[in-house]
């Protein structure tokens, strides 16, 4: 007579082998993406989509492939976007340390922050980039000794000067008096950043107006207050909450006829007079090499953490129309831009129009005041 137990063997012993095919077939992928000879795993991950931070992640991607690093062929990339939301990128933080990927690329301060909070045991090795100071942002990185970092973390601040470009306003508009600027007093690159500025502006008799916004959506507000204190021009720094809304800043600043001017290329294409900054096309070029280097062995303990900053100026000409006050771009600052944009559409120093433009400049100059 069968027991309930005989009668249930076969199903059982069917339901124990789909198991254990299922858990080898796991293994195996896991292992296979993991360990797979030649195909080291890669997370690059971005706080939002914001042009500088493209141009910064294809750096990265370009960078590893001059080592040898090519995704698909030699390394296996995944990309992750928080898009500017703080919890997700605390949950993608979570995800990409938890030891599946051999090395994590980070963009952008908040994005250090988040992975470094969860990678404290050094489940994986990580290396950023597009951050204004890693030595302030809580990390673990000294700011006098460049070797002095978690052993398992290395990368390149780009802290720009903001007083440059505030310098570069000047010239453009002597008679410039007062600058608005709007920022998020939480970001600790934009508390570097708009020190800076206090200083500048002490120096060049400028009067500095702040308006402190908490989200993207109040910054349009905080850009009519400044307005209606009388500012000559707005400032965008490298604030992530501003920047996300550089369309609404513009704007704002048109309204009153007055110009945006920012330190994070390339925002002349949304409308600001010009932009005075890193070029993060090469410094995340400069980390993807980094990267690679680390992939190919290199000890991230024995990589000096360094600061790069390659500079670059993009003008937009069709900005001058309408404007109030003496704002002018002469031929001579021109010709030193990389980028600018006038009616005929945009043009790199180099390409076929750059003979033609300090005439272009010339005849803006007058006119569009």
């Amino acid at each position: 007579m069968k027991t309930i137990i005989d009668f249930f063997r076969p199903l059982l012993l069917s339901l124990a082998l789909i198991a254990l095919v299922g858990a080898g077939l796991l293994a195996l992928d896991e292992t296979g993406r993991r360990s797979a000879p030649g195909m080291p795993r890669v997370a690059v991950v971005q706080h939002v989509s914001q042009a500088v931070m493209d141009d910064a992640i294809r750096g990265y991607v370009e960078g590893m492939a001059s080592q040898g690093f090519v995704d698909g062929k030699s390394v296996s990339l995944k990309f992750y976007n928080a898009q500017g939301d703080l919890p997700t990128a605390n949950d993608i933080a979570r995800q990409v340390t938890h030891g599946s990927f051999d090395l994590v690329l980070t963009a952008s301060t908040v994005t250090l922050q988040s992975v470094a909070n969860v990678n404290k045991q050094s489940r994986v090795r990580h290396v950023f980039g597009t951050v204004s100071n890693a030595a302030s942002s809580g990390v673990g990185v000294s700011a006098t000794d460049p070797l002095d970092h978690p052993a398992y973390m290395t990368g390149i601040s780009t802290f720009f000067p903001v007083g440059e470009a505030l310098r570069l306003a000047r010239q453009m508009n002597p008679g410039l008096r007062r600058v608005g600027l709007v920022w998020h007093s939480a970001e600790i690159n934009s508390q570097l950043y708009t020190a800076d500025a206090r200083k500048t502006c002490q120096e060049l008799g400028i009067e500095l107006l702040e308006a402190d916004a908490e989200n993207s959506s109040a910054v349009g507000q905080a850009a009519k207050s400044l307005v209606s204190r009388g500012v000559d021009a707005f400032l965008i720094t490298g604030d992530q909450v501003v920047l996300v809304a550089v369309e609404t800043m513009v704007s704002v600043a048109r309204a009153d006829r007055i110009p945006v001017f920012t330190i994070i290329p390339p925002n002349v294409r949304k409308g600001t007079l010009f932009d005075l900054g890193a070029n993060y096309s090469e410094v995340g070029h400069d980390v993807g090499v980094l990267a690679g280097k680390v992939l190919a062995g290199a000890d991230i303990a024995k990589i000096p953490v360094s600061n790069h900053v390659p500079k670059t100026l993009s003008i937009n000409l069709n900005a001058l129309k309408g404007l109030r006050g003496s704002w002018q771009v002469p031929p001579d600052l021109l010709a030193q831009a990389d980028r600018w944009i006038d009616e005929a559409g945009e043009h790199r120093k180099g390409g076929p129009l750059s003979a033609t433009a300090p005439a272009a400049s010339a005849a803006a100059s007058t006119a569009m005041r």
